[in-house]
């Protein structure tokens, strides 16, 4: 069999993708069913000091310590 087909299952995770908005944006939009999510804004945590985007699928992401996505 081809290994040029990827298979459903080999699903990509939220710490694997690339620390950029864009990244963020393309990985949350395929996971939304292909509905587009935009970041609706961004602040600094002042605990962190980590800036941190709220999106429009209502849950906040950051760049962790070790530099890939996490919500927070």
């Amino acid at each position: 069999m081809s290994q040029a087909f990827v298979k459903e299952s080999d699903e990509q995770w939220l710490h694997e993708i690339a620390p950029t908005m864009n990244a963020l944006i393309v990985y949350l939009t395929r996971e939304n069913n292909g509905i587009r999510v935009y970041e609706k804004s961004s602040h600094t945590d002042p605990k962190t000091n980590k800036e941190v985007h709220v999106m429009s699928n209502g849950l906040h992401y950051s760049i962790d310590k070790d530099g890939r996505w996490a919500i927070v």
